[in-house]
């Protein structure tokens, strides 16, 4: 009798060593390749004919040797209505503002264009609905006298779910 216990201990052994070492490596394996940091929620899709700067959020970031001017821009924005995260720095070069969002033809991205001279767009596939402006040193100034809505072809916006108003027609873009 016991040596047929001390037969099967062995084999026993191995193979739960092998399943905690299997669980192991499938466990740091996803650890390893999951997404770093906290991952932006997808925006809220509507029905509406026209996008308002109140239903966009935007993040101004310096790319330039100008001290303040992120905030700057931050604070007027804000005065046209847009939601505004904290300024930042970026190290993007660029040669001019760079107004980037999901895509460059996204309406969001065209309202908050408007606002800067000579800005090119640009988009990155984001899926937020937010927009970020990338400033310069060549940065050629605030449009004053730019819209503060923007019509809407196809009838859809991209809002993040922070500024989307309930509704039974949102749905989550993922």
């Amino acid at each position: 009798m016991r040596s047929s216990v001390r037969r099967w201990a062995t084999p026993i052994t191995l193979l739960v060593l092998l399943a905690l070492l299997g669980f192991g490596l499938w466990w740091g394996w996803g650890q390893l390749t999951r997404p770093v940091g906290d991952q932006p929620e997808p925006c809220v899709t509507q029905s509406a004919s026209t996008l308002t700067s109140t239903q966009v959020t935007v993040t101004v970031l310096n790319a330039g040797g100008t001290a303040g001017l992120a905030g700057q821009v931050t604070e007027q924005l804000t005065t046209y209505g847009f939601q505004t995260k904290s300024p930042g720095n970026s190290s993007e070069e660029a040669s001019q503002t760079v107004v980037v969002g999901a895509t460059a033809d996204a309406p969001e991205v065209q309202l908050v264009t408007g606002f800067f001279t000579d800005a090119e767009a640009r988009g990155d596939d984001r899926t937020d609905g937010t927009v970020d402006v990338i400033l310069t040193d060549n940065y050629a100034g605030f449009n004053n006298d730019a819209p503060t809505e923007i019509e809407v072809s196809g009838g859809v916006i991209c809002v993040q779910e922070s500024s989307a108003p309930p509704s039974d027609e949102a749905t989550t873009e993922g």
